[in-house]
């Protein structure tokens, strides 16, 4: 894929002439994108999207979005099935029960009338699956709550502000009523972020922010834009996309997530190595606090000023503020993007390719080694072979990865690849990334393979809703790492894994399975999956959030983060005492006393107001 731009786009601006009175180098977009497609409630992604079982058993995903639309996928649930020694089929079905009971909002009369002073009618919703879809986020145990159980407090009102200054009022009304503020954005965070506590007695009001999605003005000379908050990453790429410019910020979450979300998380994309991750790429913001607004009237490429305030909002989750808007770093759109992919005879193999292609600075844009079940997972993926071509060259390929170049099937391990950039930039990479490659045993699989395995990870995202309905319980967590301990973290985490599974008498086998998805000059982030199959199983969140909390307790012994991405939220509360001195929460809890002395920003995540309970006790 090659793009290529006409001398007078915009991608390729030039200076305005030496001594010109107040150059306006600004664009004023005409329109603002339009949040046209319908998302689902009771899961991940948008409302025409899912994965089915048919009777004769073959998985589809339903829609035509991703490459692994409407198409058979014969093999994907005997291989979940195999993997969990556990019996998935069409008809061992675990049918979700979408909507649950919705807990009743509470009443402010006075606060309601305040709003409706200057917001609109339908700036404002008591709905009760309004509410419901504003007070969880896409951890395993929100989505089994809303579609098997229930969630014991959601927020009593939801509004929709269009501008900066409606969210001004918006925080000035609820601090005079003593009300609780919850921003929310895509509501994508898997941390608990949006969970409130069962103890909140407070009127509570959802901040959405998905109306304010417009990009107020983009400068092609300076390469800057300035962004509302509730921009989706969807819009801003095809927004940007007309100008012949990028973010080139590409998280998982991508289509539903948030310009916002990315803050208050401290978001990474896959394509950081390029283009940085979120706090190499925002240069400013402005936010809504308690206290007023927090904003500048200039921005620079870098600056030594004191301890800039905007700081405090990489991930703050929700803590300190609302971010109205940012202005963001911007890219020319690539002149060449390739694919590309590799098979490794195994994941050490993998590993050390990935820190000599670091070591000799011709690092991608994105490129990721999955593991021998990964692997696996994403040939169970794949269509139906037809026709005696397709299944002699499927077999031809097989013998050449497994006997001509000794392969083990089931240790070898995948690289999938995305170069971009000029055309010698992608051709330096290239040439630099495959000769290391073969110093490790590497065989190159091709550009095909490559870009399948990178678009699959927008796909994929649906499978974890499939497995609920059939009895797993599933979820993903992430870490980084030294380069000197990742494989020991990997090779502990798994082991642990296997341990509690196994003491917990959890039937069949668990799922588990990781890829190393980021490369640093320091280390590298490891991305998991964790599963198992929950028929039967008394309490299966319960038991998924121990194993998980198993895991940590491992990675963080092994030398892991906390988090590389995800963000802390509530359900990695218990772990900040082990990554933060008394005196550094100390510090945390102290800033948010300065800047939100009422706690009007009540998200209450990472602990900065002390455990958070998110259920009532039994009885």
């Amino acid at each position: 894929m090659a793009h290529e731009k006409r001398d007078n786009a915009p991608g390729s601006a030039h200076l305005p002439p030496r001594g010109a009175r107040e150059p306006s180098t600004r664009i004023i977009p005409r329109s603002a994108p339009q949040a046209t497609d319908a998302e689902s409630l009771d899961g991940w992604g948008f409302a025409d999207t899912r994965f089915v079982v048919k009777p004769n058993g073959n998985v589809v995903l339903t829609g035509g979005r991703y490459n692994i639309s409407n198409v058979d996928l014969p093999s994907l649930l005997p291989w979940i099935s195999a993997t969990l020694a556990a019996p998935l089929s069409y008809g061992n079905r675990n049918e979700p029960h979408y909507p649950p009971p919705v807990p009743d909002a509470r009443e402010a009369t006075d606060l309601v009338a305040a709003l409706r002073v200057f917001l609109k009618e339908d700036q404002i919703s008591s709905d009760p699956l309004v509410r419901l879809r504003r007070g969880h986020g896409h951890t395993g145990a929100e989505i089994w709550a809303i579609r098997y159980e229930r969630l014991e407090r959601v927020p009593d009102l939801v509004v929709f502000p269009t501008s900066h200054d409606e969210v001004v009022k918006i925080t000035e009304a609820a601090k005079q009523h003593g009300a609780c503020l919850i921003p929310f954005g895509g509501g994508t965070n898997v941390t608990d972020a949006l969970r409130l506590s069962v103890h909140e007695e407070r009127f509570v009001i959802a901040v959405d922010m998905r109306r304010m999605n417009k990009i107020l003005w983009i400068d092609p000379v300076n390469r800057m834009a300035c962004i509302e908050a509730g921009a989706t990453g969807r819009h801003i790429v095809a927004e940007l996309e007309k100008y012949g410019l990028t973010m080139g910020h590409e998280p998982d979450s991508l289509e539903f997530s948030t310009l916002g979300g990315w803050i208050a998380t401290n978001a990474s994309g896959m394509k950081k190595n390029r283009y940085g991750n979120i706090e190499d790429l925002v240069l400013d913001m402005q936010i809504v606090t308690a206290r007023g607004v927090v904003e500048r009237p200039q921005v620079a490429p870098r600056e030594s000023i004191g301890a800039n305030p905007k700081n405090f909002m990489f991930g703050s989750e929700g803590n300190y503020g609302i971010v109205t808007t940012a202005v963001v770093k911007l890219f020319a759109m690539p002149e060449v993007q390739r694919y590309g992919s590799v098979i490794f005879p195994n994941l050490e193999r993998g590993l050390a390719f990935l820190y000599d292609l670091q070591r000799a600075g011709a690092v991608p844009a994105s490129v990721r080694v999955m593991d021998n079940t990964q692997f696996h997972f994403g040939q169970a993926l794949k269509p139906k072979k037809s026709g005696l071509l397709a299944h002699a060259k499927s077999h031809a390929e097989k013998i050449l990865v497994t006997r001509l170049k000794g392969f083990d099937p089931n240790q070898l391990a995948v690289a999938t690849i995305v170069f971009e950039g000029t055309k010698e930039e992608v051709e330096f990479q290239e040439k630099t990334l495959y000769r290391i490659a073969r110093q490790h045993g590497g065989l190159k699989a091709g550009a095909a393979n490559g870009e399948r395995g990178y678009q699959l990870t927008f796909g994929i995202a649906y499978i974890r809703d499939l497995t609920f309905e059939h009895w797993a319980i599933a979820e993903s967590f992430e870490t980084s790492v030294p380069w000197s301990r990742a494989l020991e973290l990997y090779d502990r985490v798994h082991k642990r894994i296997l341990r509690e599974h196994e003491q917990r008498r959890l039937p069949g086998k668990p799922f588990f399975t990781g890829r190393i998805t980021q490369v640093y000059p320091t280390g590298v982030c490891i991305y998991f999956y964790l599963g198992f199959y929950a028929k039967g199983v008394e309490d299966p969140v319960r038991q998924y959030a121990e194993l998980e909390h198993a895991a940590r307790e491992e990675i963080l012994a092994a030398g892991g983060s906390l988090s590389h991405h995800h963000g802390i939220g509530k359900i990695r509360q218990d772990f900040v005492k082990d990554i933060y001195s008394e005196g550094a929460r100390t510090f945390m809890r102290d800033v948010k006393q300065a800047v939100d002395p009422d706690n009007l920003f009540g998200a209450a995540n990472h602990g900065v107001l002390g455990q958070v309970r998110l259920e009532r006790d039994e009885g």
